[in-house]
């Protein structure tokens, strides 16, 4: 509960208020109007009380934009569900004819919801007291909050209202513990459609142009016995083929969403097979010591399928990702809706792969019998025996092994020990850490 919903047509400053009043910079600004498309969710808090804000793409009508459609439905959706609706206008630019058509549509709730306008860029006197043009739009008693969502003024008096409206504290950040499962790969592969049908609802919009999804879209999932925070991010392009401020921006919030996630799903694209941007990716997220899932997407559009054809493209994927050798591939259809729940179970098997904790003595039982079969060699006339094992109070699996030298422990000697653990200790889709240590 306690859900405000900041709606206005574009470029009015929607996204600017929504980062202030979550208190970072969660939104992409710019001032290219039409940069928000989907619903984005953050959270705020007000002399004791919590609440969920949500920024919306710019209501328009009858305009050339191809998301016309798509983002308004997804305003109504953000009205629908909020508790306040913040009817957000340009003080600068003053009255315009898409503020009196999407006053209509809020008509309709003035009786069963609290609506505040609000006139931004309300940064001098002069327009602050030219703000009460806007009582035109015949929203009956809604009260005018003259404010600059830029430097903050005016936002405290506009949260004093909002809260007023609260009978209940809220939660503060709730979904903050469960885990955070992040989208991510190529634009056009069908990250967000993939979302959509785990949601089972239209949460990102969908299109065959590439880059639809500008911004990281985060949702709660819970179904089937699974709960997790499901992040839908934009398509992550090679530096050289970003071009604009948005995509720079969009590349920026895919890579943090990627940073925040316990486990990274890269969708690849069947018709195209395993590209260098797709092995770029999933080498970033084994470098910040993700999970990671590769679902191979759009499998019903590979035609005379055979028995091994799906294992002759997986070892095409991991020749090309060599020496990565531990995510598992999972083939779906998300338009056939095929292999679906199979993904989302292998999902989840690897976040619980992330978060296994062997016991040290189960731990040193198998390893130290490997390495009696199989003993680190002599380097420079040196014998390096290894004494014991445990697993480190990590996020990731870290395992130390001590040892008397163990600057003398080569590179081939410790993948020797990550292959016999992961054959021992189901750890599929997870990165392992090895760290030796003088004892």
């Amino acid at each position: 509960m306690n859900t405000i919903a900041i709606v206005g047509r574009p470029n009015v400053g929607k996204s600017t208020l929504f980062n202030r009043l979550v208190g970072r910079r969660q939104a992409i600004m710019d001032n290219q109007s039409g940069v928000t498309r989907d619903r984005h969710y953050g959270y705020g808090d007000w002399i004791g009380h919590n609440f969920t804000v949500i920024d919306t793409g710019g209501y328009v009508y009858n305009s050339d934009d191809i998301f016309e459609s798509e983002i308004n439905r997804q305003v109504k959706l953000a009205i629908d569900e909020a508790d306040v609706i913040l009817f957000m206008v340009d003080a600068e630019a003053g009255l315009h004819g898409l503020d009196e058509e999407f006053a209509q549509i809020l008509r309709r709730y003035i009786s069963k919801k609290p609506i505040y306008l609000v006139a931004n860029k309300a940064d001098t006197n002069l327009r602050a007291h030219g703000s009460g043009e806007f009582y035109a739009l015949g929203l009956g008693e809604t009260e005018i909050f003259a404010i600059s969502s830029a430097n903050g003024s005016g936002t405290g008096e506009l949260l004093d209202a909002i809260v007023s409206n609260f009978e209940e504290v809220g939660e503060e950040e709730p979904n903050s513990e469960l885990p955070r499962i992040a989208i991510i790969g190529r634009p056009n592969v069908g990250k967000s459609s993939f979302v959509n049908l785990l949601l089972g609802e239209d949460r990102s919009i969908v299109t065959d142009i590439a880059g639809t999804t500008r911004d990281s879209i985060e949702a709660k999932y819970s179904a089937f016995g699974h709960e997790f925070m499901l992040v839908d991010t934009a398509g992550l392009r090679r530096k050289a083929r970003v071009n604009e401020d948005i995509e720079f921006y969009s590349n920026m919030r895919s890579l943090r969403a990627m940073e925040a996630a316990d486990v990274c799903v890269v969708l690849l694209d069947a018709s195209r097979g395993i590209e260098a941007q797709d092995v770029a990716i999933i080498a970033l997220a084994d470098k910040n010591r993700k999970g990671i899932v590769i679902l191979v997407n759009k499998w019903d559009l590979i035609e005379d399928k055979e028995t091994n054809t799906a294992r002759d493209f997986e070892a095409k994927i991991m020749e090309k990702l060599a020496p990565i050798a531990y995510p598992p591939v999972v083939f779906i259809s998300v338009l056939n809706k095929q292999r679906v729940h199979k993904a989302l179970e292998v999902i989840m098997e690897v976040y619980s792969n992330k978060r296994r904790k062997i016991p040290t003595s189960q731990l040193n039982d198998v390893m130290l019998k490997e390495i009696e079969r199989y003993p680190p060699p002599i380097q420079k006339g040196k014998m390096v025996r290894i004494k014991y094992a445990t697993q480190l109070p990590t996020h990731n699996p870290v395992f130390a092994f001590f040892c008397n030298l163990p600057q003398y422990i080569p590179d081939s000697y410790a993948r020797y020990l990550e292959n016999r653990m992961r054959e021992h200790f189901d750890f599929t889709g997870v990165p392992i850490g090895l760290a030796f240590r003088k004892k």
